[in-house]
């Protein structure tokens, strides 16, 4: 599922394109993909129409588009969703679940295309509401900040982690604790402060968890330079472009290679009906 690198590096991609468009038409091709939007509010494609794109957030997994009509346009990638900027007149795209026409200032007409091939993300328009950190769409206030994001507060955040009775992985993948890190950039962040996902966070020292999370600030960073993780052609950039970060990863997928820091086999786990890969020598359970 791409995580808070690979949302980022999509959400810089189509702000040049969006911000200050209008959405001349929209088309929705599968109404599976307005799962999220609340058609008691009004309809979809209603709502969008006309609307003038004023800005590009995000916050975690979550992308989101203000509109000169007091909603935003939001939208999240699921496991296998992507936005593609595309000329007017291309060909549709393989999986074309939602389609918005644009006119830009300076770039002038273009098409956004919403592909999702499993269907498990979505598009909403949706109300903003006020928190301390700005404006966020009603569906994500519940979204804890992530660690790139200015208001991120690390004292707060190190204080609760540190009250935890469960692993420290599964506290990295609360999204309601802190957002945007999922199984791939905890594996990585794990592996980089030398402690084992399964190890109780309430047995951390504060030491040790400003160490963690300067390593997962470092890890977002450095796959955020690369421009994403792809395994395959499920996460693309905006242009249909693969991140490279994957050539970097020192513990996430490399079972049965040796670590790079010891020489140790990393080993998979079966974690959340997922995978934990660490390094049994350098992240010992204690």
């Amino acid at each position: 599922m791409p995580e808070l690198p690979e949302v980022e590096v999509v959400r810089a991609g189509l702000e040049p394109a969006l911000v200050g468009a209008r959405i001349d038409s929209v088309h929705v091709f599968d109404p599976r993909s307005l799962k999220r939007h609340d058609a008691r509010r009004g309809d979809f494609v209603g709502m969008l129409q006309g609307s003038t794109v004023l800005s590009a957030e995000r916050r975690g997994k979550f992308m989101w588009f203000p509109l000169d009509s007091g909603d935003a346009l939001v939208t999240h990638l699921g496991m296998s969703g992507q936005v593609l900027l595309r000329d007017s007149g291309a060909k549709p795209d393989r999986h074309l679940r939602i389609q918005y026409g644009i006119t830009h200032p300076e770039h002038g007409k273009l098409l956004v295309n919403f592909v999702d091939q499993r269907i498990f993300g979505s598009m909403a328009v949706d109300e903003l509401v006020e928190q301390s950190s700005g404006l966020v769409p009603a569906q994500a206030a519940h979204i804890a900040l992530d660690p790139l994001d200015s208001f991120f507060d690390d004292e707060m955040f190190i204080t609760r982690l540190r009250t935890k009775s469960t692993g420290v992985k599964r506290a990295l993948l609360d999204q309601t604790l802190i957002s945007g890190v999922g199984n791939i950039y905890a594996d990585e962040s794990l592996w980089a402060a030398k402690i084992h996902g399964e190890r109780s966070a309430d047995s951390l020292s504060k030491a040790k968890a400003q160490k963690l999370l300067l390593e997962v600030r470092q890890v977002l960073n450095k796959a955020l330079a690369e421009g994403g993780t792809s395994f395959d052609a499920q996460y693309v950039n905006v242009n249909g472009q693969s991140g490279y970060f994957a050539h970097s990863l020192n513990a996430y997928g490399q079972q049965g290679k040796p670590c790079p820091r010891c020489g140790t086999s990393i080993r998979k786990v079966s974690f959340m009906n997922r995978g934990s890969h660490f390094c049994p020598k350098c992240q010992k359970v204690k």
